[in-house]
């Protein structure tokens, strides 16, 4: 498989991000008043400590997955956990974007994908999906720039790292490729490809064993 096709493979996969449901459900009944201030970030700071604790544990079970299987289960509940944000306003551009990528209206996505993050420069996922739109454009050094803005804000980020490992080996930066498969499979043993593209440039790289 091409370098670029496994890009795209690794760096799309928020096709299910759109089937999640993105609001709160209210009753008919629920109060509506907002409450003080003080309570809002309290209950600000409780839902990111959760996420947290959450994001912690699915890592963790994905590095303990027994097979693939099991370990794709995990990896559609972390690419949803990135994705979805307090907002349901970013919520529905982040759709939006994936579905105009989707469609090939490039300069659209681009733009929204822009505006979210002047919006929101801590959302992570826009960030990659950005980095993703960049890659398709041909544009590799927006790409990697990008790269390393969601490694800096979630260095777990297994997808990134293997988009960096392609993008990496593509300009000839071998060593520093294999580094990042490296990492990225520390945190992801099960991501399909890069295995196999672990083997070859690792005889390339560093040679057969003694």
């Amino acid at each position: 498989m091409k370098l670029i096709r496994v890009f795209l493979v690794l760096m799309l996969p928020l096709a299910a991000f759109a089937a999640q449901p993105l609001f709160a459900q209210t009753s008919p009944g629920a109060e509506q008043k907002a409450p003080p201030a003080k309570t809002k970030r309290a209950q600000k700071q409780k839902r990111q400590i959760d996420r947290a604790k959450q994001l912690d544990g699915l890592f963790a079970a994905l590095k303990a997955a027994p097979n693939a299987q099991i370990a794709k289960q995990i990896e559609k509940r972390i690419e949803v956990a990135l994705a979805i944000t307090e907002s349901d306003t970013l919520n529905l551009l982040m759709i939006r974007a994936q579905t105009t990528m989707e469609a090939k209206e490039f300069k659209t996505a681009l733009e929204l994908l822009d505006s979210i993050i002047q919006v929101n420069p801590n959302y992570t996922e826009a960030w990659a999906r950005r980095a993703t739109l960049h890659f398709v454009r041909k544009d590799i050094y927006r790409s990697l720039a990008d790269l390393r803005v969601v490694l800096a804000q979630e260095p777990r980020h297994y997808q990134a790292l293997a988009g960096l490992g392609i993008i990496l080996q593509d300009i000839g930066e071998e060593k520093r490729a294999l580094e990042a498969y490296r990492r990225a499979l520390e945190i992801n043993p099960h991501l399909e490809n890069i295995p196999e593209i672990v083997r070859r440039l690792k005889l390339k790289v560093e040679g057969r064993d003694i």
